[in-house]
């Protein structure tokens, strides 16, 4: 029997968040590998007799090697298995999801790639924060602020210049990022957030300057996993921070319902998606 692997990105958090293509194909999965920020809600919608392997990473902590991840996914796969690679966010946005596909068709193996919400964009949405607006940012950037093999693996001085910058798993070294986008010539009083477990109920947001920040969430506290945006954009959350976490956001969340809504969309959907 011929398996295959499907890369689901799981969104940021808010398990409502993923498609509903990435929900059907987690429903019917033999064998689901799931990061570490995955919603638990999500996990629990694959059926109750797949396998299920945490793969999840932590900084300083890895439950497994990536060369690993990427031989169970091909083991499990060569053996007839439907798997979900269930990621956060999306699986080709800074999460390895290329190097698991690369492992997937060096081994001539079939996958599918099921694009995710980025917290790059989610959570300064959740925020009150558009990565670009008309008269104040025509452009944005993500890139990450994680080290690898003790170098730099950002050139501040290339994306300095671009209006909103997004920067993931950067939390770790925010001193040393914000210091080196001014010494690119970003100006010190360039407003900046760092969003905390965006989108969800567990979401916290701290505002400040480029030259504050980590000085800023030092003080409250805020640690990984956050998205720090940094740009003028930044200031229209004043009137546009919609989210309040632990808020229901409409009735029928409010009165609550025995089925998620994320089940009624996929139901919804169901003929419009194809195997």
């Amino acid at each position: 029997m011929a398996g295959k692997a499907y890369l689901v990105g799981a969104g940021p958090g808010r398990p409502d968040l993923i498609t509903v293509r990435g929900l059907r194909v987690l429903r019917r999965a033999e064998v689901v590998m799931y990061d570490r920020l995955v919603a638990k809600e999500l996990v629990d919608e694959a059926p109750s007799a797949a396998e299920r392997i945490d793969v999840g990473k932590a900084p300083g902590r890895h439950a497994l090697p990536q060369d690993r991840i990427n031989q169970i996914l091909v083991e499990r796969v060569r053996a007839g298995r439907r798997v979900v690679r269930l990621k956060g966010g999306d699986p080709f946005v800074l999460g390895r999801g290329g190097e698991e596909a690369l492992a997937l068709a060096g081994a001539g193996l079939p996958f599918e790639v099921v694009p995710g919400v980025t917290s790059a964009v989610a959570a300064p949405a959740y925020a009150g924060v558009p990565v670009t607006h008309r008269g104040v940012a025509h452009a944005f950037a993500v890139v990450t602020g994680h080290r690898s093999n003790e170098q730099e693996v950002s050139d501040w001085g290339a994306v300095a210049r671009v209006p909103t910058l997004v920067i993931l798993m950067g939390m770790g070294r925010l001193p040393q990022i914000c210091e080196g986008l001014i010494r690119a010539g970003r100006a010190p009083d360039t407003p900046a957030m760092a969003v905390r477990h965006g989108s969800t109920d567990r979401q916290r947001v701290v505002q400040a300057t480029l030259a504050t920040l980590p000085i800023r969430a030092r003080e409250l506290g805020l640690g990984a996993p956050a998205t720090v945006v940094v740009g003028e954009v930044v200031n229209l959350a004043q009137d546009l921070a919609w989210f309040r976490p632990g808020v229901p956001r409409d009735q029928s969340e409010a009165a609550g319902t025995d089925r998620p809504l994320w089940h009624e969309a996929a139901l919804t959907w169901k003929k419009a998606v194809p195997d």
